[in-house]
């Protein structure tokens, strides 16, 4: 059944993006802000707090630059205004990061400047391999004057580990621990699921140990276990770590994980460039693509 649902998600792309929404809206907020927040404010009902992300990636030129950052200063104000519990995601290519990184720094830089100026934090998103140094680099460049704002590090990237441990040295370890949903060489990236959940443990691990912050991203049952566990045995602060899910994902994970007291945060994108992210998700878990085509078919 894996083959099939590999040749599904290869072909999902050429299928009407009308039909593709009705499968993926569960994972979008909408393709608006004012969706995006009354998603929001209904995940905090549910005891949850929010990841806003601004969806889009590459760019093509420095305009587009400067209008992903007016959405995303204008994002960070409906989340203050409308007094959602939650902050901001950013993704820097989409900020100008393959053009012109110092330009890009002037851009991400107003985004942190008035996130913190509301009380409000900002998660710097990591891309495909390419992006990683230059990335850490932006963040260690904020870092020197903002403390409102993190990072993400990928699990199977095989360099993570080293990473960790250089931001612990410096003392700036809020990391969101996810993965990894890029395309990547055997040379640079662990390619056995164990491999990964291994490397995944060693992460959360360092970053908790070092007292630094965790947001430990993932779906996976057993690393959810194992977190619980070290938590428990190592009588780890709620101040160092929090629980991250996607969207309309394990919901019934999260919900247990809420109500036996631990922090949660749900990544609730939005935009009309939804459809790049949903072809994303499918290629990270194939399996997704094989419901979606039984449910064109299969009415309960």
């Amino acid at each position: 059944m894996q083959w099939f649902n590999r040749i599904i998600v290869k072909v999902l792309p050429f299928f009407p993006k009308s039909l593709i929404w009705i499968f993926s809206k569960r994972y979008i907020a909408g393709t608006t802000l004012d969706n995006a927040i009354k998603q929001s404010r209904e995940l905090n009902e549910s005891g949850c707090v929010v990841t806003m992300d601004v969806l889009g990636e590459e760019i093509a030129s420095l305009e587009e630059a400067k209008e992903a950052q007016s959405i995303c200063l204008t994002t960070v104000k409906s989340i203050h205004e409308n007094k959602v519990k939650g902050g901001l995601s950013v993704k820097l290519t989409q900020l100008g990061l393959r053009l012109d990184k110092e330009q890009c720094y002037q851009n991400v830089k107003p985004i942190v400047e008035q996130a913190k100026a509301l009380g409000l934090f900002v998660r710097i998103d990591m891309e495909d391999a390419t992006c990683t140094s230059d990335t850490l680099d932006m963040y260690r460049r904020l870092r020197q004057d903002y403390d409102n704002v993190g990072t993400v590090v990928q699990a199977y990237l095989k360099r993570t580990p080293s990473d960790v441990q250089s931001l612990i040295d410096d003392g700036i370890a809020n990391l969101r621990i996810c993965k990894g949903i890029y395309e990547e060489s055997p040379d640079i990236a662990i390619k056995d699921r164990q491999g990964i959940r291994d490397q995944y443990c060693e992460l959360v691990q360092m970053v908790l140990e070092a007292k630094g912050f965790a947001g430990i991203a993932t779906h996976d049952i057993p690393l959810i276990d194992w977190s619980l566990d070290y938590i428990q045995k190592n009588q780890v602060s709620k101040a160092n770590y929090e629980f991250q899910m996607l969207l309309g994902v394990a919901e019934k994970t999260r919900a247990d994980l809420v109500k036996q007291g631990h922090d949660m945060r749900i990544y609730v994108p939005y935009g009309e460039q939804w459809f790049g992210y949903c072809t994303r998700r499918l290629k990270e878990n194939p399996k997704m693509a094989g419901h979606i085509i039984k449910n064109l078919f299969i009415r309960n």
